[in-house]
């Protein structure tokens, strides 16, 4: 695996009242092309309409810009093809889009930036924030009462690299409130800066919900806007062991043992039998949880060194629904499961050990079907991993 992860992730926040954000947010990688494309659309208005506004512009600058067209040239095709309102006589939505290219081993990345109407994007080396040098184009449509701008960016990005990308729900948060100019860029900037000098290594998933909460805060918790904020962050990975299933042979046990030992990074062991393995191999006592639980797996158990001790099926199949459904953390009950799934969205780099010692218990047929078998299941883990939060995956057998 490599030594520098492109870490990309957004929070947002509906306006009160609403079921459907009219903020759309895209997120995907090619790996054959070595590209990670993330898009931010801001529909007209909130609710329904504004979301289909959205959805419609953030998927076609999505698809462009996974297209041999030039970035610049895909942001005029957008614009010929985005209606104007008529009563308003502005874009019906706004788009920001950061193209990411790099190299096998995640080094000499290079980020393209279109900007059209959105708040601008924010780029931060630590705590320091850097100026963007943005080239402008004039577009003239028919219909808009003004003219509009398209800007335009490139920049090589290094470890420490943030870009932070938000719609008008951010700067504008606090209007008329406690902020009678809304909290705007100014703010926004400086409020990253004290966060990142307190939290050097905030992952994009902390510093864009942090981000949220602040802008609904100065809203009185009432959200006025829709509230979106996206953040890519160029770190070294963080890794996380998953143990699950005893080995094949007793033998290999102590191997087990050795590899835990030395993993750098998390440690989770999801299973009974393989919990108590690894507790006999590594010398270390097992204790029950009854703190952590609930209805829909059991309790975890304590080890001295390992971060989570889970029962084994049950806890890896709910993890992967939770995964795939991207259910929101915050909602999950406090159970295993959420552990499991809070650990693993703050790893870069998930490496799975799999026994492979067959566990009769798992062939009854009164399971549910959906348990599956375990490599199944991992299988699962790894594809929502990969495709939906763009972690790297490893796996081995023992």
């Amino acid at each position: 695996m490599n030594n520098v992860f492109i870490d990309v992730d957004y929070a947002q926040i509906y306006k009160h009242g609403q079921k459907i954000g009219g903020d759309v947010f895209l997120l995907s990688r090619n790996p054959e092309n070595h590209q990670i494309v993330a898009t931010l659309s801001d529909g007209l208005g909130s609710g329904v309409k504004a979301n289909v506004l959205a959805s419609l512009t953030a998927h076609m600058a999505h698809k462009l810009s996974f297209s041999p067209i030039d970035l610049n040239h895909s942001a005029k095709i957008i614009m010929d093809t985005l209606p104007v309102c008529k009563e308003r006589k502005i874009s019906y939505s706004t788009f920001t889009i950061a193209d990411v290219h790099y190299n096998d081993d995640n080094t000499d990345i290079e980020l393209s930036l279109i900007e059209y109407d959105n708040p601008l994007a924010l780029r931060f080396h630590g705590s320091e924030n850097i100026p963007i040098e943005r080239v402008k184009t004039t577009l003239h449509r028919s219909g808009a009462f003004k003219e509009e701008v398209v800007s335009s960016s490139h920049m090589t990005l290094g470890v420490n690299d943030r870009l932070i990308m938000f719609s008008d729900g951010v700067t504008q948060s606090g209007l008329g409130l406690g902020l009678p100019l809304g909290w705007r860029l100014d703010g926004v900037r400086k409020f990253v800066t004290e966060v990142i000098d307190k939290n050097p290594d905030i992952s994009s998933r902390e510093l864009s919900r942090m981000i949220v909460q602040r802008a609904n805060s100065y809203d009185g918790y009432s959200s006025k806007d829709d509230i979106t904020c996206v953040v890519i962050y160029i770190r070294r990975p963080r890794r996380t062991l998953i143990v699950t299933g005893p080995p094949f042979t007793k033998e290999a046990d102590e191997i087990l043992g050795e590899k835990i030992r030395e993993f750098d990074g998390k440690k989770i062991v999801s299973g009974g039998t393989t919990a108590q393995i690894v507790s006999r191999v590594l010398g270390k006592k097992l204790t029950i949880d009854m703190k952590c639980w609930s209805k829909d797996v059991p309790p975890s158990s304590k080890m001295e060194g390992i971060d989570l001790v889970t029962e084994g099926m049950l806890t890896l199949s709910q993890v992967a629904k939770i995964l795939e459904k991207r259910l929101n953390v915050a909602d999950l009950p406090n159970d295993p499961a959420k552990k499991f799934v809070e650990i693993l969205l703050d790893s870069d780099q998930v490496h799975f050990l799999v026994g492979t010692k067959i566990n009769e218990a798992h062939q009854d047929p009164n399971i549910p079907v959906e348990i599956g078998i375990r490599r199944t299941i991992i299988g699962r883990l790894r594809n929502a991993l990969e495709e939906i939060y763009l972690k790297e995956t490893s796996q081995e057998y023992l």
